[in-house]
């Protein structure tokens, strides 16, 4: 059946009506579970919260567990399902980069949009940062970005593939992994909450 748009159940025009849709109910839902505070996303950097990575590794995990269910009813195709190219070194730089960003600010662009839209002055500066460093890649990309961003070109990889198992066996191995990233995340959090208290 899905993916919907790809397969002409629902007209390509649609889809930037669902993306504005799916994302203002995504910017609603990081608002009203507090990731509009650059506390939040800074805490999971210094220990003292880690609600954000338990949130995002609960969505990570509903979704591609939904997806390999989806898939082995015959609900979705996932030879349909579009796959990112890898660009290791992109990857690398950009990821450092957007990184510090986050750590330095405390927002990262979704989080950040959020906050604004509720009148945060310091989410506002970020955005307007954020447009400068869009603005200064674009106009220095040929420059000096595009040999890194072409760099150690991949493809279209799926984990499971390169490591040549089985999604479902992949899968069972992220679930176990999750779990114990969960676990991790109540001793990490106590520790560092009394350190705080401490100062």
């Amino acid at each position: 059946m899905g993916p919907l748009i790809t397969q002409g159940i629902i007209s390509p025009e649609w889809n930037p009506i669902l993306a504005f849709v799916i994302g203002m109910a995504f910017g609603f839902a990081l608002e009203q579970g507090g990731f509009s505070s650059a506390r939040k996303l800074a805490g999971v950097f210094y220990g003292y919260d880690m609600i954000v990575l338990r949130v995002f590794l609960t969505a990570m995990l509903t979704a591609s567990v939904g997806l390999l269910f989806f898939n082995y009813l015959g609900w979705i195709d996932y030879d349909l399902i579009y796959v990112n190219p890898t660009f290791l070194w992109s990857l690398i730089v950009g990821g450092a980069m957007v990184g510090t960003g986050i750590i330095m600010a405390g927002f990262c662009p979704g989080t950040s949009f959020a906050a604004a839209a509720i009148g945060k002055i310091d989410a506002m500066v970020f955005i307007g940062g954020l447009a400068i460093g869009v603005f200064i890649y674009g106009e220095t990309y040929e420059l000096i970005w595009q040999g890194i961003y072409e760099a150690a070109d991949f493809g279209r990889i799926r984990i499971y593939e390169t490591l040549g198992i089985s999604s479902g066996l992949f899968m069972f191995l992220f679930i176990i992994f999750a779990l114990v990233l969960f676990w991790l995340t109540i001793p990490i959090k106590r520790k560092f909450s009394q350190r705080n208290l401490k100062y």
